[in-house]
């Protein structure tokens, strides 16, 4: 009779144990690891938002603010057949993932030959793109920041004002035209506004006879100033005690370029605030340069001029100046759905990114319209904005005011 002999292999049994071991230390460190990196994101996040000032456009809050609603549905169309149609349009497709590359590592646009030379010739940096750091009732879209050729501004400069002084021309109280007057001043006579114009000739195309090209929707005589004057004059009457500049640049500075334009109006920001030194807040007043679609929104019928927030993000205190702009922005969204595109934050070369808001906290650029709107579309709009702003100003007095002493009985 045969008997079947079982022997246990215990080296083999004590090799599996170590292998195993040896997995399992490897996934506690991988887990280690990878618990401590998300703690340090974690950290990171929260000093970047509470303690480092950080420029806006590289925040994460408006990466994710600025991606467009086709860029998730294309990331859906990876996962999900036949949701994206149009290769062309598919934002993932290979010649579009091939371009971002491209230009990722050259700073070149395939389909712009001039930005070829665009980082080269001062005035044609074309990287002035923007993010949206908060939105607005309206389809978001991107302001356009256009340098106009030099042949736009040579005729303005050689026919100079000689009522503009070269420095600073401003205002100060300017007399309400076709609107009627309000209380007393609320600042007990005090200039606490300001309102200029860096691009000070940007103009509309309607206002222009003869002319048909948004390239060319420049002149010394109409243009952005007078939608400046018109909100100065609105703060008037609402009791803001306002100064207006009427400086044109292209017609009053000796050899102007215009890459240097923020630079001419510091100047012009320095002066007034040594002539009124009750002046708390600044308004730059410009109009965008994108069609007409972009920039006009029609409310009972109708048009207004839409309005952009430009907030530098080359400014190392841009979010005093983006709390301020978030304050107007709400009260136009919450009377005025619409008529706000919201508050973008830029970087961009030439002086532009910071656009003199480093000189106060309470200074912000605001775009009305584009070339193809009316001067009265653009006074539409800034009557409510002027609406805004004052109310914004005079709940800040409120809030500064002293307390009155009680009585004693």
């Amino acid at each position: 009779m045969k008997w079947t002999s079982a022997t246990l292999n215990l080296s083999h049994v004590r090799k599996t144990f170590q292998s195993a071991g040896s997995v399992g230390k490897t996934f506690i460190l991988l887990s280690t690891a990878t618990f401590a990196l998300f703690v340090l994101l974690g950290v990171g996040g929260f000093l970047q938002a509470k303690v480092i000032t950080t420029s806006p456009v590289s925040s994460m809050k408006s990466l994710a603010a600025s991606v467009t609603n086709q860029f998730f549905i294309d990331m859906l169309g990876m996962e999900v057949p036949h949701l994206h149609k149009d290769k062309k349009k598919f934002t993932f497709s290979q010649h579009n993932v091939f371009n971002f590359a491209f230009r990722f590592m050259t700073d070149i646009n395939p389909r712009d030959p001039k930005s070829l030379m665009a980082s080269e010739v001062p005035g044609m940096d074309l990287t002035k793109s923007t993010v949206l750091v908060r939105g607005s009732a309206t389809n978001p879209s991107e302001p356009q920041d256009y340098t106009p050729p030099a042949n736009a501004l040579d005729a303005e400069a050689k026919t100079p004002l000689p009522s503009i002084t070269p420095e600073v021309a401003v205002s100060a109280s300017p007399t309400p035209t076709n609107v009627s007057m309000g209380q007393p001043p609320r600042t007990a006579g005090k200039n606490v506004a300001f309102v200029y114009q860096t691009h000070s000739n940007e103009s509309f195309l309607p206002e222009l006879k003869g002319i048909t090209n948004p390239d060319k929707a420049y002149s010394d005589k109409v243009n952005i100033i007078s939608v400046g004057k018109r909100l100065a004059q609105n703060l008037e009457r609402d009791g803001i005690g306002a100064v207006h500049s009427e400086t044109v640049y292209p017609s009053t500075v000796k050899n102007f370029e215009y890459p240097y334009s923020y630079k001419y109006s510091l100047k012009t920001l320095q002066e007034a605030a040594v002539a009124h030194p009750d002046l708390q807040y600044y308004f730059d007043i410009h109009r965008d340069s994108s069609s007409r679609s972009k920039t006009t929104v029609t409310i009972d019928g109708k048009d207004y001029a839409q309005v952009y927030f430009i907030i530098g993000g080359k400014n190392p205190n841009w979010k005093k100046n983006e709390e301020f702009a978030r304050k107007i922005h709400q009260v136009l969204e919450a009377k005025h759905p619409g008529i706000s595109k919201g508050i973008h934050a830029k970087e961009a070369n030439e002086g532009n990114g910071l656009y003199n808001q480093n000189f106060s906290p309470n200074n912000i650029l605001i775009e009305v319209g584009g070339p193809y709107n009316t001067l009265e579309e653009c006074y539409r709009t800034t009557d409510w904005l002027s609406e805004a702003i004052s109310e914004v100003i005079l709940n800040a007095k409120k809030v500064d005011a002293p307390v009155p002493a009680a009585k004693q009985s």
